[in-house]
């Protein structure tokens, strides 16, 4: 893997990693993969975390101890938990590469994907609550998803577009993108 994060960072492009755990947080693997495969930022999604939580124990003390809290509640406590360490290990990366590099990626509940309010309203709190500035929240590209992605530029939060599968979604996400900046310059 090193050969290849290495002809990638060498050809311009940002190795991410498709995957958090806690062993991997912990046990040192995230900062190996960063400092000798070339990885340059990481992704999750609620898949990977389901994965993550269910393979492991290590997430089971944090789930008692929630009790009969909103098992959604309980899911965003433990992912930003793992991102918020995630995205400590890339700060340095993000400094350095002025924003280019190290980030960190969490989605808004997929439930939330056809509700641009609701989608907006989760992505701030999940951006505040975060208090990173490279973690970055990831919307869908659905109809909805393309409405908040404008309002969230504008406000400063920063996105990752996913579930993108047309140009014509990709089109109207960079479209919504762009408004969001004019917006943003405009205020």
């Amino acid at each position: 893997m090193a050969d290849i994060g290495s002809a990638l960072v060498q050809a311009g492009q940002s190795f991410w990693l498709d995957n958090i755990t806690r062993a991997l947080l912990r046990g040192g693997g995230l900062a190996r993969y960063r400092d000798t495969a070339g990885v340059t930022g990481l992704t999750s999604n609620p898949t990977i975390f389901e994965h993550a939580i269910r393979n492991s124990s290590d997430y089971d003390a944090a789930i008692h101890a929630a009790g009969d809290k909103d098992p959604e509640a309980v899911f965003f406590d433990l992912a930003l938990e793992d991102l918020r360490a995630a995205a400590e290990l890339f700060a340095p990366l993000h400094a350095r590469t002025g924003g280019v590099d190290g980030w960190v990626s969490l989605e808004v509940s997929p439930l939330l994907a056809d509700d641009a309010a609701d989608t907006i309203a989760q992505a701030m709190v999940l951006h505040a609550r975060a208090a990173t500035p490279n973690l970055y929240i990831k919307v869908p590209g659905t109809r909805a998803g393309i409405e908040a992605i404008e309002t969230l530029i504008h406000r400063g939060v920063p996105i990752n577009v996913t579930l993108l599968f047309s140009t014509q979604q990709y089109r109207a996400a960079a479209e919504a993108w762009m408004r969001g900046l004019e917006r943003r310059e405009r205020d």
